[in-house]
């Protein structure tokens, strides 16, 4: 049935035709809107499931490890900061195999503190052993969990559905919000592969020592291979019963005959659609693959979508996210696949690949933003790494201040005063 519903409506109604049995909650804005949703389902007998509020993002992960281990199907949902409160919890739930399913709705990390968007959040916990998927769209992001929490549980493995902060999670759209009995064909009732029952009692999660411990970690890291070819079927699946094509591992779009391919995760993937077709239209060869599932890393499928008869030389990765002392995250990836590929083309090794770190803390990717900046890649102008739209006056008065005096102050605090403002703005 369409709806024009809310990016955090739509997933909640995903969520709760899943039929969770533990809907562990903790508060932080921009993901809030899907926990008080399902609260209200459950609350009016629409959802039979245990609604926790918990005092802490810790204590939701360790509540839904606790009700997985016991055999319910369990959900949360967090972003930013309550990631990075409940990383030790998020590794302990992939150490011990558990198919838990959460959305991070993605905000930046402070200080200084922004609850806007941008990848930094789970790009933070990317080794920590969990599928991470990542929706264009508030109907992919509604299409994925269906498909999460059928991965997670053939795969026994806990996965997390990263949907832009506000972007996507405020955002009114169209969606098309199935009927719980398509729901329940293609997502089977839970059957926990390992359970605690008193009548039959095991210790999960015990001690283990050297003499087994890499072979425990070999089988997370088989697990991950598993899903390799686990979520394109799951995918495919969903597409025969669903009737529109969602998830996967990646997405090109107009990437025959490039000679250019803008790499990207998220939301942006749209506006950069909308960009190269017009460049297209001016004549420019570009295309567009949009990573849906960042782990595990979809090697092969990348270089396919990279590759061919007409092998390109120039790749742009679009980062929303920065790793400092290194710069791009998902340009390693990119330049490993091309590094380990043995068939690749002879001048695949010379493929010039570009970061261009974008929308960090919210700041909006504009067309004419993209069109200047793949303007430069075509001519050769771009360089190894470019911060779209950067200020470079306000850096240079702040590092100027820097220079100048021992005590300079704190430079967010300094540059919003030469923007003229004078005080903290939180939306």
């Amino acid at each position: 049935m369409l709806r024009q519903i809310e990016g955090s409506q739509a997933v909640a109604e995903a969520v709760a035709m899943c039929r969770p049995e533990v809907i562990c909650a903790y508060p932080i804005t921009p993901q809030t809107h899907i926990v008080e949703a399902l609260g209200a389902k459950v609350k009016k007998g629409e959802l039979s499931a245990e609604f926790l509020n918990v005092e802490s993002e810790f204590a939701a992960m360790s509540v839904a490890i606790g009700a997985s281990a016991a055999g319910a199907r369990a959900y949360t949902a967090t972003a930013s900061q309550g990631l990075l409160y409940m990383s030790e919890a998020v590794y302990n739930a992939a150490g011990l195999g558990l198919p838990i399913v959460m959305t991070v709705a993605n905000r930046a990390i402070g200080a200084p503190i922004n609850i806007w968007n941008d990848h930094s959040d789970a790009m933070s916990q990317r080794d920590a052993g969990w599928i991470q998927l990542y929706a264009e769209t508030s109907q992919e992001a509604l299409d994925l969990h269906i498909q999460a929490f059928l991965i997670a549980e053939q795969l026994a493995n806990p996965v997390m559905v990263c949907m832009d902060g506000f972007l996507l999670t405020h955002a009114s759209e169209r969606a098309d919000i199935p009927a719980q009995d398509q729901v329940d064909m293609f997502l089977p009732p839970y059957e926990p592969r390992q359970v605690l029952d008193p009548a039959d009692p095991v210790s999960i999660g015990a001690m283990v020592g050297p003499e087994a411990f890499t072979e425990v970690r070999y089988l997370a890291y088989q697990r991950m291979q598993e899903a390799l070819g686990e979520i394109p079927s799951v995918a495919a699946g969903f597409s025969a019963r669903f009737g529109r094509s969602s998830g996967g591992l990646v997405r090109p779009y107009l990437t025959e005959d490039a000679e250019i391919i803008v790499v990207a995760l998220g939301s942006v993937l749209g506006t950069l659609k909308d960009t190269v077709d017009e460049l297209r239209a001016d004549g420019m060869r570009i295309g567009v693959i949009g990573i849906t599932t960042f782990r595990p890393f979809p090697v092969r499928a990348v270089r396919e979508a990279l590759g061919g008869d007409n092998w390109l030389r120039r790749i742009v990765v679009l980062e929303r996210a920065l790793a400092p002392g290194i710069d791009g995250i998902v340009t390693a990836d990119i330049r490993m696949a091309l590094d380990a590929w043995d068939g690749r083309p002879p001048n695949a090794r010379d493929a010039i690949v570009s970061t261009v770190v974008a929308g960090l803390g919210g700041r909006a990717v504009t067309r004419k933003s993209l069109r200047g900046m793949l303007a430069d890649a075509v001519s050769g102008r771009l360089g190894p790494l470019t911060f779209l739209d950067l200020d470079t006056s306000l850096v240079g008065r702040e590092l100027d201040r820097m220079r100048a005096a021992r005590r300079s102050g704190p430079s967010a605090e300094n540059m919003l005063r030469d923007l003229g403002i004078t005080g903290s703005r939180v939306g």
